[in-house]
């Protein structure tokens, strides 16, 4: 068996989430702030009609932030509901195996413990597969309205 991840990158790291995930890709829009939102939570904007909550994944991970020609917002259904996250770039779409999948490490610290499920090897490069709902906590869902 085999699925299809959409990667990217976030400061100097390569991630991937499935692609059944990702709803699309855009440029980076201008944002509205919302008050009292976590720090990652950069704030909405208007899609089409639909608002969207956008979070910034860099900070949610404790990375660093920089904007660039290539930062980009990728539309995530996220349930009956859609998410944008900020990354700084999106490199490419890799089909993976399951006997390519491996565990996550458990040397893995901080926020990208909680989020990273598992890793696969891209040429001599380990790219870290999300689990987006995993990095946000419950209470941040809930502000988002995104709760079940």
């Amino acid at each position: 068996m085999e699925e299809k991840y959409i990667c990217f990158n976030l400061s100097e790291e390569q991630f991937a989430i499935p692609l059944l995930a990702v709803k699309e890709v855009i440029k980076l829009q201008e944002v509205t702030p919302v008050p009292q939102m976590p720090h990652h939570i950069v704030g909405i904007f208007n899609l089409r009609g639909q608002v969207i909550t956008v979070m910034d994944l860099r900070k949610k991970l404790n990375l660093p932030t920089a904007q660039t020609s290539e930062t980009a917002i990728m539309i995530l259904n996220f349930g009956k509901n859609v998410l944008g996250v900020v990354v700084d770039s999106v490199n490419f779409v890799q089909t993976v195996r399951e006997n390519e999948m491996q565990e996550r490490p458990m040397t893995l610290a901080g926020a990208a413990s909680q989020s990273v499920v598992s890793v696969f090897r891209k040429d001599e490069k380990l790219i870290l597969v999300l689990d987006i709902a995993k990095a946000l906590s419950v209470e941040e869902l809930m502000q988002m309205g995104m709760a079940a």
